[in-house]
């Protein structure tokens, strides 16, 4: 069993990262699905959707969410799955070397994977200071 990873995202940011991710990973060592939530969306049709999607991909360890912006509706659609029974954990500021770093870590439980990820983040900021 493995952790499966969900990106709630504004239009166009999750499925862009999956396909960076892919193009550094052909083959992700994790399930990694992605919910864009357009500007008009229902809420609730959007947290209907996305439980549907965090279902499929929690294999009994769990989903792993990155959520691109804390606050935004993404990620609030995200959090409000715990309440629905799903086991999940959330992390904000979703970055790809977040995505690349989860994934490059993928045996780990889900608790240690969402320090990962943000660690994965932080890390992934460089100031050139030339």
């Amino acid at each position: 069993m493995s952790v499966g990873v969900l990106l709630m995202t504004h239009e166009a940011v999750g499925k862009a990262l999956i396909s960076a991710a892919h193009h550094v990973m052909p083959k992700l060592p994790l399930q990694v699905a992605a919910v864009e939530v357009p500007p008009s969306a229902d809420p609730d049709v959007m947290r209907t959707l996305t439980a549907h999607h965090a279902r499929e991909l929690d294999q009994g360890d769990g989903v792993l969410i990155l959520a691109d912006l804390y606050g935004a509706t993404p990620c609030n659609i995200g959090l409000s799955l715990s309440a629905l029974g799903v086991h999940l954990r959330c992390v904000s500021g979703l970055n790809l070397p977040m995505l690349l770093r989860v994934l490059n870590y993928a045996e780990k439980p889900l608790d240690e994977l969402a320090e990962i990820a943000a660690s994965g983040g932080r890390g992934g900021i460089f100031i050139d200071h030339a």
